[in-house]
């Protein structure tokens, strides 16, 4: 049975332990999240006047860098969507204008200077420096956001951090253990305390596999075993604020049910011919 325990929790961070899976599960799983949750980003420009010192082109890439604020129910994937547009249509476009300029001295523009036609698709920060102008330079242009995937480009990456590691195990053998100190002075997460019943554990989930512990022990073989369970894993997802956390693994899970019911249904055709 699969099991989940939420360590830690916030909008844009998650810090969590699943139990009764294994690592291709924990793969896929991770896999789907940096390259198939969709995530709005601007994917068109039209530059209406530049005469910054950033050329049209470098202005755009750092454009479409900015993470969006994403309505997932709200808008179709470009090529899901039944306009069939390649300019787009409302269900899968959102429009943002940006117009700025220095007067007498110079200014610095942000991405909290973008006016969005949604206000659900905004900036995620408004504090993201996008160029400097100089007096009497003006920058006017309308940018067009579309939802996107990962692995077409990193813009549309919904997470900034999705990492996961075997869940640690520590045991301690107190009969040959003479509690010489050395494992708990290189601990670098201070696993391992030094008590007067000898050497104990503490927030083991912490420990991260580095086996200087055993390497410092000196007997032979170590007094303490450093492993880990097979089918428990602790999981970092931190999000871009384009999502929220909980819904880039809602969406994720979504995906991989379709892709092992697409994948069942490819198998009973292909075992019936």
């Amino acid at each position: 049975m699969v099991e989940i325990q939420i360590l830690e929790k916030t909008d844009d961070f998650m810090r969590f332990i699943v139990s009764g899976v294994n690592v291709p599960f924990v793969n896929a799983l991770r896999r789907i999240m940096l390259i198939e949750v969709p995530t709005m980003a601007i994917d068109e420009m039209v530059i209406l006047e530049n005469s910054s010192i950033l050329h049209d082109e470098i202005l755009a890439h750092r454009m479409g860098l900015i993470p969006l604020k994403t309505d997932l129910d709200s808008y179709n994937l470009p090529e899901e969507c039944k306009c069939e547009s390649e300019l787009g249509c409302n269900l899968c476009r959102s429009n943002l204008t940006l117009e700025a300029e220095a007067t007498d001295k110079t200014t610095i523009v942000y991405s909290g200077d973008l006016k969005s036609e949604n206000p659900d698709i905004t900036p995620v920060s408004s504090k993201i420096p996008l160029v400097k102008l100089a007096p009497e330079q003006r920058i006017n242009l309308e940018a067009y956001a579309r939802l996107g995937k990962g692995k077409n480009h990193v813009k549309w990456q919904p997470v900034s951090m999705c990492v996961y590691m075997y869940l640690p195990e520590i045991k301690v053998d107190l009969e040959r253990c003479d509690s010489c100190g050395k494992c708990v002075e290189v601990c670098p997460e201070e696993v391992l305390v030094d008590i007067a019943e000898g050497i104990k554990t503490q927030e083991v989930i912490n420990c991260t596999l580095c086996m200087d512990c055993a390497d410092a022990c000196p007997k032979d073989p170590p007094a303490l075993e450093i492993s880990w369970d097979k089918e428990a894993f602790i999981f970092k997802i931190e999000s871009t604020g384009a999502l929220p956390v909980e819904r880039i693994l809602s969406e994720a899970l979504k995906i991989l049910n379709k892709k092992l019911k697409d994948f069942s249904v490819q198998l009973k055709k292909g075992m019936k011919k």
